[in-house]
């Protein structure tokens, strides 16, 4: 049925010979993401009416906002302080834990059992919404920035291991072997043979996580986890909006020079 409503194209080759090019899988592909664009606007009861006359609501709040409270300034600027260190000190530690954790996760330097264990606790890692993570922390190490500075280090660990592991097993492997026979051990190889290969990538990955680690952290106040989403919490609430203003454009103007710091930098790995 397929064949003859989508049939296969002929090249015809110099030689006079046919050869019938490979059957496109497009076709069925724009069909499942029809079908699943479908099934999910029936299933989240998505009414584009609704989206068209109520979308000016959001203006309102945003208008509430402008101007933002400048006297709130005072305020605002130790917890942002606080979620930046926490952002860095969990991002620093994260990319630091990362570095052992992608080199148990490697297939191609681990042993198979090894290495499919590590990528599941990973991939457990990542599964984890960060403010699940920061709420199970509070309750282990209370109220403050250091839940939410153990939240992000087990993101960052989660988010850099994997992309690491996944450059290291796309690595060059001939030197890695070479040391190996010389009679280096595989940990020495790995340090010497195959870590400066991804090391640029790994340093980027990690000035990149750093930036949506501060965004990230902006909102785990909401669990009691420090840092500025607790005044984000409390303006929201009390429906003072001018303050929220006063938070959010502090954090936009944070998050921007960092990005632009982090940019920099990047741009010297690269």
């Amino acid at each position: 049925m397929y064949d003859k409503i989508f049939p296969p194209a002929k090249i015809v080759l110099p030689n006079g010979k046919i050869v019938q090019e490979k059957k496109s899988r497009t076709p069925i592909i724009l069909v499942l993401l029809l079908i699943a664009t479908i099934l999910s606007i029936r299933f989240t009861d998505f009414e584009m009416s609704v989206l068209r006359d109520r979308w000016h609501q959001f203006f309102v709040i945003v208008n509430e906002m402008i101007p933002p409270n400048w006297e709130y300034f005072d305020h605002v600027w130790k917890p942002l302080m606080d979620t930046i260190k926490m952002s860095l000190l969990g991002s620093l530690l994260g990319s630091i834990a990362a570095v052992p954790a992608a080199y148990l996760a490697s297939s191609n330097i681990m042993n198979r059992t090894i290495a499919s264990i590590s990528k599941f606790i990973l991939s457990i890692l990542r599964t984890l919404p960060t403010l699940v993570t920061a709420l199970i922390a509070t309750f282990i190490f209370g109220l403050g920035t250091l839940a939410g500075t153990v939240a992000i280090f087990l993101f960052t660990v989660a988010y850099v291991g994997k992309l690491l592991y996944e450059q290291i097993e796309n690595a060059e492997m001939g030197s890695f072997e070479a040391m190996e026979s010389t009679g280096m051990t595989r940990l020495q190889s790995f340090r010497y043979a195959v870590f400066p290969q991804v090391l640029p990538n790994y340093l980027s990955t990690s000035l990149f996580c750093f930036e949506g680690n501060v965004r990230y952290a902006a909102i785990l106040g909401y669990v009691g986890a420090g840092g500025v989403g607790l005044l984000l919490h409390e303006g929201l609430g009390w429906r003072d909006y001018a303050s929220v203003g006063m938070i959010l454009l502090m954090l936009v103007i944070t998050v921007f020079i960092i990005e632009q710091i982090s940019e920099h930098f990047r741009k010297k790995l690269i």
